[in-house]
């Protein structure tokens, strides 16, 4: 991948393909960071991270499930998946065991806790989507194109 560095003091014009708002990844990075921190005050009344609401959305869908299921849904590998759970676990929020059939899976299913937790989880989506002053239509159209990229995106390219 070919870079180019710019002499100290010079900066790009917006019709660069250095400018950084004109940057996909950041306005993609950006907005996500902002939904993590706008979910932040409600995440921590439920004893949660943003990565540990993602994994209970996957389980309260459906449980138990793989690490690999999981991994799969949320687009993690089980190196990162792997000590989230254990710690998801001791918290009590959800049970690890072997696979009977398949010693190398582990299903994860979810606790007595976890289960409650559920409905206290439940406004969550909705006190966030009242902070985006966008149209409901425009948030979903957003959401579809989103996935739809995602599901566009080349995991074996280069950059």
């Amino acid at each position: 991948m070919k870079t180019t560095t710019l002499p100290p003091g010079e900066s790009t014009t917006d019709s660069s393909p250095l400018c950084l708002k004109r940057q996909l990844c950041f306005a993609l990075y950006a907005a996500s960071n902002q939904i993590t921190r706008l979910a932040r005050p409600a995440l921590d009344r439920l004893g949660l991270t943003y990565p540990q609401y993602l994994v209970m959305l996957v389980l309260w869908e459906h449980a138990p499930r793989t690490v690999g299921e999981i991994g799969a849904q949320l687009m993690l590998d089980s190196g990162t998946l792997t000590p989230l759970l254990k710690r998801m676990e001791a918290n009590g929020l959800i049970t690890r065991a072997r696979d009977p059939a398949d010693e190398r899976c582990v299903r994860i299913a979810l606790s007595p806790e976890g289960r409650a937790l559920k409905r206290s989880a439940g406004k969550i989506p909705d006190q966030m989507r009242c902070r985006i002053a966008l149209p409901p239509p425009r948030l979903e159209a957003l959401r579809e194109q989103l996935l739809a990229m995602i599901a566009a995106i080349d995991p074996s390219g280069d950059a």
